[in-house]
């Protein structure tokens, strides 16, 4: 974990989970801009050799310059829950988790693929980033919001969270699962404060406009 300051936040951590050049950079960016303490987590924290800075790094320097804020990057796999648990050990002990976003999916082909042709490991992991993976995430802030009695998780969907899609059934399982776990969420913790919502962006996400 690498961090921008060391002094606490006055608010809340928003932790944004699936962070990459396009939509997840953009959220990160608008909640440090409303003044935020943030945290990015993904896959990709540094590129080994040469002592080369990845990505995520490059994103929360980018963001903390930009916005004047606070931004960490933390690593996370979210196909694997103890990965998933010492990202956010990482992440609570910057402060309690006021939102969640949860925007990690396990890429799949632009082209559609056969459906025999599919493999049962790319199945299971695309299965497990999109519901395996939020189960694990939602689990580690719910509590802390019950607590509280407030708190937001937001969960990015697209549209094969609501439909069936030809050569995506990878894809889609994953995506539905998550669906249905938003709306369960939504529904047995609306009464104790927090809010949760599934957000279909039902489109290509482009990059960033200069």
């Amino acid at each position: 974990m690498r961090s921008m300051a060391s002094s606490a936040p006055s608010r809340g951590i928003v932790a944004i989970v699936g962070v990459g050049p396009k939509l997840g950079r953009c959220i990160a960016r608008k909640f440090a801009h409303e003044g935020y303490t943030v945290a990015i987590l993904a896959r990709d924290l540094v590129l080994i050799g040469e002592g080369r800075t990845g990505r995520l790094s490059r994103f929360a320097d980018e963001i903390a310059r930009e916005e004047k804020a606070q931004v960490f990057a933390i690593r996370i796999d979210c196909s694997d829950s103890r990965s998933v648990r010492e990202a956010f050990e990482g992440v609570l002990s910057l402060g309690f988790v006021e939102v969640l976003v949860y925007n990690a999916y396990q890429p799949v082909p632009w082209h559609p693929t056969n459906f025999t042709d599919i493999r049962i490991d790319s199945f299971q992991k695309s299965l497990a980033v999109s519901s395996i993976g939020s189960f694990l995430c939602a689990q580690q802030v719910i509590p802390g919001m019950v607590d509280r009695g407030k708190g937001t998780i937001l969960f990015t969907g697209c549209s094969a969270s609501l439909n069936g899609i030809a050569g995506y059934s990878e894809l889609c399982c994953g995506k539905f699962a998550l669906r249905a776990l938003s709306q369960s969420l939504a529904r047995e913790f609306q009464p104790l404060g927090v809010h949760v919502a599934h957000v279909i962006i039902d489109g290509v996400v482009g990059p960033p406009r200069g």
